[in-house]
């Protein structure tokens, strides 16, 4: 009942231990509801693939061939976006892939907790990417990465062009962060939503509890709708990514 009142309780961080960690300048670190989920995942991803990949049969293992069939999507992937080499990325790119993944698919358990419903990770893990492809143009091309932000066109349309590109590149950890945190956000609120609905008609009695079958069958369409999205996001976030880092690899060719 109070979900359905207050579908927004369930992205709430909550400190698990009354006393902090530690503190930064004065503020206390706790340990939160966020910091365990995201223990639970690194823990879970990291114990999936390393006992999938254990015995590396010749004929492989439903886990060895979902492990397996990640990876080679992962760099099929970053190979058609960035080419050869963009391979070196790999492990950066297959990482947040699997990390955001099993975040949004460990956030669909009914009482967990969605970590890429919190714009503070998302902003964090979107941050981090584009701070290493900042690295990558400066390291490769020096300088000259500057010229990502000119683009081939008339001299009197350069100042301008080159100004929207750099809004547009400064806006991109904003664009990439918000897509996700969004996305998460509105889906596992729609649940909650529509819970409560079910939970309230079928506690009314009578007529109304016949009724509560039409949103429960509404939540399943909703659900499985979300186990997409999962997917998805997890899919945009690591494309994008790929995109990125090929635009400070080869810079003006994606034009």
């Amino acid at each position: 009942m109070a979900m359905a009142l207050n579908p927004m309780e369930q992205f709430e961080v909550k400190p698990l231990i009354e006393q902090p960690l530690f503190a930064i300048a004065g503020h206390p670190i706790y340990f939160t509801n966020q910091a365990l989920l995201m223990l639970i995942v690194t823990v879970a991803a990291s114990l999936f693939l390393t006992l999938a990949m254990s015995r590396r049969a010749l004929v492989p293992s439903r886990t060895q061939s979902m492990a397996e069939m990640s990876y080679e999507f992962v760099a099929g992937m970053l190979n058609s976006a960035a080419g050869e080499d963009g391979l070196k990325f790999l492990p950066l790119v297959f990482t947040l892939f699997i990390f955001v993944l099993f975040s949004n698919f460990f956030g669909m358990i009914p009482g967990s907790f969605t970590v890429t419903s919190q714009i503070a990770v998302t902003f964090a893990l979107a941050a981090l990417v584009i701070g290493i492809v900042i690295v990558v143009g400066f390291a490769k091309h020096g300088i000259g990465f500057l010229m990502l932000f000119v683009p081939k066109a008339p001299w009197y349309l350069i100042p301008l062009l080159t100004l929207i590109e750099f809004i547009s590149f400064c806006t991109r950890p904003i664009s990439l962060s918000v897509r996700l945190f969004a996305n998460m956000l509105a889906g596992h609120t729609m649940l909650a939503v529509f819970g409560g609905f079910v939970v309230m008609l079928g506690a009314a009695g009578g007529i109304l509890s016949v009724l509560s079958i039409a949103p429960m069958f509404l939540i399943v369409a909703i659900m499985l709708l979300e186990f997409l999205v999962a997917f998805l996001q997890a899919y945009v976030f690591a494309i994008l990514t790929c995109i990125y880092l090929n635009e400070a690899l080869h810079l003006h060719d994606h034009h």
